[in-house]
């Protein structure tokens, strides 16, 4: 298995314990009359381990933030270290490199290739990243996730809940440091959303992996060790506050 790059020379400086560590983090797009600043400094610490909901309207910077955190998106200015690594210095190909190992990404759209089975969408990313052995760790997580008699169905051939169970097993397989979600039962019913978040849950538990997770249901953000509110693109709340 591929294995979390070396951190960069300003790592020392952080703590091993903490997961994520945003200083004065903003996001703006456009320029003059035009400008929108999205995020208007945001300062969060996260440790490594945790469970933490991000609450707030639409429009509030809850994706973008976790865009940036996730290194997708590159904040205009501010300090973003994830798992030991610099995210703020990097160009778009550090980033990329740099989110192997640390980062895992599972969304409301299930983004699985359609042309690809299961067991495909899980292992060519890891092919890709040049982890030893993808097909057996893919057919191990799809395994975790309840999928093992599915390794050979394509996208179009498994349902809803089993799409998201193989596009977790697909952000899960890399062991990562953190698990982004962004509103992961979105598309689904309650009764299987239900099912998706007790599995989400079991498996960050079981990787020790640190969960962050958007989501507009207080009763699943009460799940979690911590909630957290953005409002116009500040932190509004925070429970460990």
């Amino acid at each position: 298995m591929s294995k979390t790059p070396a951190a960069t020379s300003d790592a020392a400086d952080v703590n091993p314990h903490i997961a994520i560590e945003a200083l004065n983090v903003t996001l703006s797009l456009g320029e003059g009359d035009a400008r929108v600043d999205i995020l208007k400094g945001i300062d969060l610490t996260i440790a490594e381990g945790s469970t933490v909901a991000l609450l707030g309207p639409s429009g509030s910077g809850k994706s973008s933030l976790m865009a940036i955190l996730s290194g997708l998106e590159r904040a205009t200015g501010g300090t973003v270290n994830i798992a030991g690594a610099d995210f703020g210095k990097m160009n778009e190909d550090q980033l990329a490199i740099a989110r192997r190992g640390r980062v895992g990404i599972v969304l409301q759209a299930f983004h699985l290739l359609p042309t690809m089975t299961a067991h495909e969408n899980v292992a060519v990313p890891l092919e890709l990243d040049g982890t030893n052995d993808p097909f057996a760790i893919a057919a191990d997580e799809l395994t975790a996730v309840g999928l093992g008699d599915r390794l050979g169905h394509y996208p179009t051939q498994l349902s809803g809940g089993e799409q998201q169970r193989v596009a977790i097993a697909r952000a899960m397989a890399g062991r990562p440091s953190i698990i982004f979600a962004d509103e992961p039962t979105g598309n689904l019913d309650g009764a299987t959303g239900e099912i998706i978040i007790e599995l989400l849950f079991d498996r960050q538990k079981a990787t020790k992996a640190t969960l962050l997770m958007i989501t507009h249901d207080p009763e699943l953000a009460k799940r979690c060790d911590r909630i957290i509110e953005l409002r116009d693109g500040l932190i509004e709340k925070d429970s460990a506050q």
